[in-house]
């Protein structure tokens, strides 16, 4: 089969997660990057499209030109990957959707819940599809974790505890990175946005919980920042489990350290992002079992996602592979897998945010997540 034809959105030269995006198309052979709208400056976007070999004539000024002149050729694009600042999610999604052209859209959803229900409303009216693309969700033993999760190895789930700790932002850190995250016009939130929906996204994926209601604390520690750097929250999910989620970009010595902790009433499961090829496993009254990645003990669900032999590592890029893998697979057999991510999902983190941001207002109060 030929690859899929992929547009991009945003991505340009100086951007950090749409050489992510790139890299994690290409790995499986499913994807060829032949079109994009890459920035805002014309110069930098023809100068961007030029490093990537796409085609003059398929290098947009903008993303309603290139939606449709897409839409209108034989050899359109199959999607579109949307990569800018979460301000800019919801211009290009509803474009793209409405012409017709599916979207693999990055975390989170949009920067306001008003952004994230007008996409909502255009996923619903348009016949193409809305993928999200939380990374962390593609590890072959997170897959592992969510399969023995659903077959009950750890019995009724009671406390669901993800933590997300960085800090690359303890200091008025000057990037382009720093520089859009922390103004709240354009990120919508601090850490709770850019990385506390990952946390919350993880522990929902592996338990197939959703969260109900809140209590939230959102802190700024560094002078004259406009957005929370540190986030505390406690969660209350479906079916009577606790949660905790810690967000941080002031944890100093941390540098992408994302865990979730999942305890029953038979057992436990940990994990690490840092050493994502090991998965501990312990049973009520026995001793751990280290569980790794591609080993003996791997079930269907890790094998599934998982490429190379036990011992040599699998990472960041591979798990983001394997969604635009799954993406691929979506757009070919015209099936959504229950693990593929879509609009509920983003809605979810928006309502998270903005439930964050209230409770915090309000004291710490408990909050719905409406």
């Amino acid at each position: 089969m030929n690859p899929l034809k992929l547009g991009m959105g945003g991505g340009g030269q100086g951007a950090f997660i749409g050489g992510v995006h790139r890299f994690a198309a290409r790995l499986d052979g499913k994807w060829e990057l032949v079109a994009g709208a890459l920035s805002s400056d014309l110069e930098r976007a023809a100068s961007s499209a030029a490093d990537l070999g796409i085609a003059p004539d398929r290098t947009y000024a903008s993303y309603a030109e290139m939606a449709t002149v897409e839409a209108a050729r034989p050899d359109g694009i199959d999607a579109v990957a949307i990569v800018t600042p979460n301000h800019l999610h919801a211009g290009p999604t509803i474009a793209f959707l409405n012409a017709g052209i599916t979207v693999i859209c990055d975390k989170p959803l949009a920067a306001t819940p008003e952004d994230a229900e007008a996409i909502r409303a255009a996923v619903e009216a348009s016949k193409a599809k809305f993928i999200l693309t939380h990374n962390y969700t593609g590890y072959p033993l997170i897959r592992q974790a969510r399969e023995m999760v659903a077959r009950g190895d750890l019995g009724r789930l009671r406390v669901v505890q993800a933590e997300y700790a960085q800090d690359w932002l303890t200091e008025d850190t000057q990037n382009k990175q720093a520089d859009w995250r922390t103004d709240p016009k354009r990120s919508g939130a601090g850490a709770i946005g850019d990385i506390g929906t990952h946390a919350l996204n993880l522990a929902c994926f592996v338990t197939e919980l959703r969260a109900t209601s809140l209590s939230a604390t959102l802190t700024s520690h560094v002078a004259g920042r406009l957005v929370d750097d540190d986030a505390r929250i406690t969660l209350q999910f479906d079916g009577g489990a606790r949660g905790h989620i810690w967000a941080s970009q002031v944890a100093s010595g941390n540098e992408n350290n994302l865990t979730l902790a999942v305890y029953g009433s038979k057992g436990s499961l940990r994990w690490a992002q840092e050493n994502p090829n090991v998965l501990w496993f312990t049973e009520l009254g026995k001793a751990p079992q280290m569980l790794t990645r591609g080993g003996g003990a791997a079930n269907p669900a890790a094998t599934a996602v998982t490429r190379i032999p036990a011992g040599h590592p699998e990472g960041y890029l591979e798990a983001f592979a394997t969604l635009y893998r799954e993406a691929a697979e979506v757009i070919i057999s015209d099936v959504r897998t229950s693990v593929t991510l879509g609009i509920q999902d983003g809605l979810d983190g928006v309502r998270f945010v903005d439930a964050c941001q209230r409770s915090s207002e309000g004291g710490a109060s408990w909050t719905e997540l409406c």
